[in-house]
């Protein structure tokens, strides 16, 4: 008797789960979640298919089909430090502290190959099969990447390039060698150390044939010593070099360490160096 009545008052109990299951929502099927557009680009330059990441922030009261400046990324990919800048952008464009961009990220294939430039220093070519491809990677950018982009979407000729780390190298190089690729150039924790420092003398030596004239330089460093040790003696150079009234700032952030600097020193280059109009 004490089994049947535990069986009476239990199945109802049962009907009612069932019940509450069989009527439950399901998720539908997954979507792929997009922000913007992932092209492919066939490089002759590298001799391989090249992932573009672009976005575009929306932008409150912007006229249709304006415009935008662009803001290019080395270590573009999803993976890589895409999706956190343009996060800072999304924000910055929606509150009103930053201009409207158009980010476009480049997702690496051999990072350490393309970012750095040539070295005779046997500890450098230990840290790829290949190095010292910047030459060839900003021979993409500036006769293969630019001109598609300009092709595809609406951009004016304002352009900036920033990085950090080997990416901040890159950024440095490019400001030094070929000056005139972009209007404004952002590095972060530059691996300037890259060569045994090779690049100070490197853009010295471009500065004095240019009379000290360069475009916009804007560098933040961390804690890091191995970054402090390169970076410091490289702003005294241009605090040197440069024309009077050259824009270049160098910050240090010695609260940051190299693995946390990018996200917040990016922050503040993005408001200072692309705050609207008054």
């Amino acid at each position: 008797m004490p089994h049947t009545l535990f069986l009476r008052r239990l199945l109802p109990l049962l009907l009612s789960l069932a019940t509450a299951l069989a009527s439950a929502a399901d998720l539908s099927p997954a979507q792929p979640l997009s922000i913007g557009d992932t092209l492919t680009l066939e490089s002759k330059a590298l001799g391989e298919t090249r992932r573009i990441n672009v976005y575009a922030p929306p932008a409150w009261g912007e006229a249709p089909g304006a415009a935008r400046p662009v803001l290019l990324m080395p270590d573009g990919g999803l993976a890589e430090d895409f999706l956190h800048i343009a996060g800072l952008l999304q924000v910055g464009v929606a509150n009103g502290t930053l201009r409207p961009l158009l980010l476009v990220g480049i997702e690496n294939t051999e990072r350490r190959r393309d970012l750095t430039g040539p070295t005779t220093q046997a500890s450098d070519r230990k840290i790829a099969p290949r190095v010292g491809g910047s030459a060839a990677f900003r021979a993409f950018i500036r006769d293969e990447l630019l001109p598609a982009l300009a092709r595809r979407y609406r951009v004016t000729d304002e352009r900036a390039l920033m990085g950090e780390s080997l990416a901040g190298l890159f950024v440095v190089e490019t400001w030094a060698l070929e000056p005139g690729l972009f209007r404004t150039y952002i590095a972060f924790d530059p691996s300037l150390w890259w060569n045994a420092a090779g690049l100070q003398s490197t853009a010295q030596a471009a500065l004095r044939e240019r009379h000290g004239a360069a475009p916009r330089l804007y560098m933040a460093t961390s804690s890091e010593p191995l970054i402090r040790q390169a970076a410091l003696p490289f702003a005294e150079m241009l605090g040197r070099e440069l024309a009077p009234g050259s824009p270049f700032q160098h910050v240090a952030m010695p609260q940051e360490t190299h693995a946390t600097i990018y996200h917040p020193a990016a922050l503040q280059a993005l408001r200072q160096l692309f705050k609207p109009a008054p």
